[in-house]
């Protein structure tokens, strides 16, 4: 049986624990229900995305490309065939630098990487209000953008409305579509795991000491609950 001395006791603690804690809980309950405030679609910009038909292969003779590839010092570690934006049929080689290498299937010449000219084509023929663009620029896999955070060689085409579309320049794909929304919700998942330098780890001591004290308060308010009942019942 808990003695009113240890009742006491708790309170105080919960008192201390409260200012400690009090404020990273806040910050988490804000930020989750910032972060819960649209639906992930929108957040993902999944629903500015056009669905493309699956495109058939034409008859493929995969002979050029694979000529072109035996030139090669390189050897790829995957090898794939598919319709590109143009409706052409393109050979893509994955090496295991990570890099990417595509071939014309018909004169087995190696494809340079997509322009910027192609990439704002690609972006309006993919995403709803794509052709909307206020500026567009080319980033190395080595220093992509924050919004973006892979590496990869990416085109950013910005649209008048904020959102960044990032075109891959080795293969013509749409890497990732980040909105405004997506950005403030990126902010406050760095808020949130109280990692805003790369937003991604969430094993840490800080994080781990303030759940722990934000869980012992919790418990501690709990038990008090019991306090408050008894004090009613002896009025």
């Amino acid at each position: 049986m808990v003695m009113p001395s240890q009742m006491l006791r708790f309170a105080r603690w919960h008192i201390w624990l409260g200012w400690l804690a009090g404020l990273p809980l806040v910050m988490w309950t804000l930020t989750g229900l910032i972060m819960v405030a649209r639906p992930i679609e929108e957040v993902r910009g999944t629903h500015l995305r056009i669905e493309q038909a699956a495109a058939p292969l034409d008859s493929l003779d995969p002979a050029p490309g694979f000529s072109a590839l035996a030139q090669d010092t390189e050897r790829p570690v995957e090898i794939s065939f598919r319709m590109d934006w143009q409706n052409r049929t393109v050979m893509t080689a994955q090496y295991a630098d990570g890099s990417i290498k595509r071939f014309d299937t018909v004169t087995g010449i190696r494809l340079p990487p997509v322009s910027s000219r192609q990439a704002k084509a690609i972006v309006a023929r993919s995403i709803a209000g794509g052709e909307a663009v206020t500026q567009i620029r080319a980033f190395p896999a080595a220093s992509a953008p924050f919004d973006f955070r892979r590496p990869e060689p990416v085109w950013q085409v910005e649209l008048t409305d904020g959102t960044h579309v990032y075109v891959n320049r080795d293969t013509g794909d749409i890497a990732a579509v980040r909105t405004r929304w997506w950005r403030i919700f990126d902010f406050m998942w760095g808020l949130h795991i109280m990692d805003l330098e790369t937003r991604e780890d969430t094993h840490h001591p800080i994080l781990i000491s303030f759940a722990t004290l934000g869980f012992i308060m919790s418990v501690l308010g709990c038990v008090l609950m019991f306090r408050r009942r008894r004090a009613r019942r002896a009025r």
